[in-house]
């Protein structure tokens, strides 16, 4: 038996002492000025004052602002960036195999690897000091490894973070996405990257939209953002893109500084680690620069270096992050050059995913071309999100319905992140509310031969009603019907009836079959209808499996 234990001795022996004491106590400290309204707020304890910016945010011989950025060899290099005041010739990082423990146990000779920083920039703020950012490159490095490393000016170090290394191939791993933060970054956003973190925090790869900042050359939100994701992001790869909000009569001087992605665009200067690639463990991921779309020269070179990317791609899954909608859920924004220029790209070459911003709403959807059933499409998935404090409303949808798409899912006044799960044939997409609830998702499903389904998660509202496909709805009775159904786990297995309908209502039911759904969850089956009907009344066909109890229209059957 669990013993029960209690703190509490003789609870009443003495009280009155304890109060006693207790009292005497809070008298004196009324007295002092320490408990009470106007003694301890009075004229002689002056008002707090706000820190000022530049003392929070001021640079130190400390390292902060430490993030890990991918380089083109995600598996055998990494590249470490910090802020600290120190000079080039002193900025360096120490790394080796993340060992059982640290401290007291040193680490084993010949096991750390020293690595001057390969870059140093500094930015002059509108603060009063500069910002000097340091990377190094960690190099040499096993696949899907875990590493232990710290930066520093070999005296003053940052403390000892982990990362691990990508694998060589396609193995299973997560990512987090992020619309735009923005907004209200000191105090509503990182409830939000804590969150996602506290989901999922052994995420290999951030992704943000754009406009993680409102001002681009503000040294104080850069810091604000930095703050936000704190030890996180110096933890995890970070693949962001610009947003309009980080352009300010050209790029901000932040980004390259703290940014050194790769140098592998379209060739262009103005684009240089602004539109780039990563390949991460089976994932292609490529971010484009969309705050060009009025530069005809720039917009075509970014848009024949995609067709390329797409074109010539051994990654099972690929995901594409800028900042402007191809379609867009708010207000009467319209991106023409980028739906005209890259949204057939997409399609044609089969992205899974496209990240989007600037919308400060949620919007989901796809091709209205590529709607195979109530729950299910299989073409390219279009997301808009927002991670910040500052909304807009939801248009009417115009932007979707008249361009060929339809928006699936949307919401409004809402801070959402974004997990992504990968798998050999399966990623899972979900959006979440600041506060963890659940809010949207869906699953693709991906063969060999690159066929796809895109379907919603399931809900008790969307695994019943009228989802089933048939070929026709009159059918003599000696022909045969056939139909198709989605939405299934690949190869479930699936009952298939005839369910006689009288008044609006099912009579009696002849089971047809059982068939099993295939590797993308789709079902497939054709039968006669001779043993199964008569022409007196009118069916429906009715699909049950663990997953899915679902029918079609209504069946007229003839002579």
């Amino acid at each position: 038996m669990n013993e029960v234990r209690s703190d509490v001795r003789r609870p009443w022996a003495n009280a009155s002492r304890r109060l006693k004491i207790t009292t005497i106590g809070v008298a004196a400290l009324v007295v002092a000025g320490v408990v009470g309204g106007p003694v301890a707020f009075g004229d002689d304890v002056p008002a707090p004052v706000k820190v000022p910016a530049a003392e929070i945010h001021k640079p130190s011989a400390m390292p902060d602002r430490i993030l890990l950025t991918p380089t083109t060899t995600p598996s055998t290099s990494q590249k470490v960036t910090w802020r600290a005041d120190a000079a080039a010739p002193n900025a360096q990082a120490q790394f080796l195999e993340a060992p059982r423990a640290l401290g007291q146990v040193a680490p084993a000779p010949g096991a750390l690897t020293t690595v001057p920083a390969e870059s140093t920039s500094s930015v002059n703020t509108s603060l009063g000091y500069a910002s000097t950012y340091h990377t190094a490159l960690l190099s040499g490095l096993k696949p899907a490894t875990r590493y232990t490393y710290r930066v520093g000016d070999g005296t003053n170090w940052s403390a000892w973070t982990d990362f691990t290394t990508a694998a060589a191939e396609l193995k299973p791993f997560s990512f987090i996405y992020y619309g735009d933060a923005q907004n209200y970054i000191d105090s509503a956003v990182p409830r939000v990257f804590r969150q996602a973190f506290a989901d999922r925090p052994e995420a290999k790869v951030i992704v943000n939209a754009g406009d993680l900042i409102d001002s681009a050359n503000s040294e104080e939100q850069w810091g604000q953002w930095y703050k936000a994701g704190g030890f996180i992001d110096s933890q995890i790869n970070n693949i962001s893109v610009p947003g309009n909000h980080e352009y300010s009569n050209g790029l901000s001087s932040f980004w390259r500084p703290q940014f050194p992605y790769p140098d592998n665009g379209p060739g262009d200067a103005a684009l240089k680690q602004t539109a780039y690639s990563v390949d991460y463990q089976g994932v292609r991921f490529i971010a484009l620069d969309s705050n060009v779309q009025s530069n005809p020269q720039l917009m075509a070179s970014q848009t024949a270096w995609l067709e390329a990317l797409l074109k010539d791609n051994p990654n099972k899954w690929t995901t594409v992050t800028f900042h402007h909608p191809v379609y867009s859920t708010t207000g009467t924004r319209n991106n023409p050059a980028v739906r005209d220029q890259w949204g057939p790209l997409f399609e044609k070459y089969g992205v899974d995913l496209v990240l989007q911003g600037h919308d400060h709403s949620y919007g989901r959807g796809n091709k209205t071309a590529n709607r195979k059933s109530i729950t299910t499409h299989n073409g390219v998935t279009y997301v808009v999100s927002v991670s910040g404090g500052k909304m807009y409303a939801l248009n009417d949808g115009a932007n979707w319905t008249g361009n060929g798409a339809e928006p699936v899912a949307n919401s409004e006044n809402t801070q959402l992140y974004q997990l992504i799960d990968v798998q050999n044939d399966q990623l899972r997409f979900e959006a979440r509310y600041a506060n963890g609830e659940h809010f949207d998702g869906f699953t693709i499903l991906k063969n060999g031969k690159g066929e796809k389904t895109v379907t919603d998660m399931r809900t008790p509202e969307n695994t019943v009603g009228e989802q089933v496909v048939v070929d026709k709805t009159t059918v003599p009775r000696d022909g045969s019907l056939n139909i198709s159904a989605y939405g299934y786990d690949p190869h479930e297995t699936a009952s298939i009836y005839m369910r006689r309908v009288s008044q609006g209502k099912p009579v009696k039911e002849e089971l047809v079959g059982e068939v099993k759904a295939d590797e993308l969850g789709r079902l497939s089956e054709s039968f006669p209808l001779r043993r199964v009907t008569s022409t007196k009344d009118s069916y429906v066909v009715y699909v049950e499996s663990k997953n899915l109890k679902i029918t079609s229209p209504v069946i007229y059957v003839t002579k």
